[in-house]
């Protein structure tokens, strides 16, 4: 049986997910299931195959010297979501930081994700150089990634790419095979009863996995 190890861009894949679990202009979402989410996808791949390994990476939100409380209820909620996601079987979070970087034109802040490229970078070489797998699926849309998909590839593991919506022509090709991310696969780690959540700035909670 093959061994694969996913590495998931938390912030693409949320971007990704955003369109299903709105119901409707209000700050209620339908669940995510991740666990399921990615079995989904995975399956996709056709070949029976054991997942060793799911690594999420993500960020913790910027916080002011003195703190609002709209920025310590995004991070708490942050904070929770990423705990029952370590609860997960197989689930492993990395965390990056967040970078203030001014304000644009409006005046509106602008943040920076650090180190989140490197870890998965590194992740993601280390296991294909130690064969500890024989496939990767990377659900991304950065095309930063693809020195690392070559690496992968130059091992002799199989590098998946699986992205949502449309995607950069360089990072597709790069890729030895693509799945897309479709409200099929989406769809099938909904709650099949739908359970609705209200939260004042719209981040997950415990539940949205």
């Amino acid at each position: 049986m093959h061994k694969a190890a996913v590495f998931i861009d938390g912030r693409y894949l949320g971007k990704v997910l955003d369109p299903y679990r709105r119901v409707d202009s209000s700050n209620q979402r339908r669940i995510v299931e991740h666990r399921k989410l990615i079995d989904n996808i995975v399956a996709k791949a056709g070949t029976e195959r054991e997942i060793i390994r799911i690594y999420y990476y993500d960020c913790l939100p910027y916080i002011n010297d003195e703190p609002t409380v709209e920025q310590t209820m995004k991070l708490n909620g942050t904070q929770r979501f990423h705990a029952a996601l370590r609860r997960l079987p197989r689930f492993e979070v990395r965390l990056g930081r967040v970078a203030y970087r001014g304000s644009d034109s409006d005046g509106r802040p602008i943040y920076e994700q650090k180190r989140v490229d490197l870890l998965l970078g590194m992740d993601i070489i280390l296991h294909s150089v130690k064969h500890t797998v024989d496939e990767v699926f990377l659900i991304t849309g950065d095309s930063d990634f693809i020195p690392a998909i070559q690496a992968v590839k130059a091992e002799g593991v199989i590098a998946y790419l699986a992205y949502g919506g449309t995607v950069y022509q360089d990072l597709y090709d790069a890729a030895d095979e693509r799945i897309e991310i479709t409200s099929d696969i989406v769809d099938g780690a909904l709650l099949a009863e739908y359970p609705l959540f209200t939260h004042p700035i719209g981040q997950p909670d415990l539940a949205e996995l």
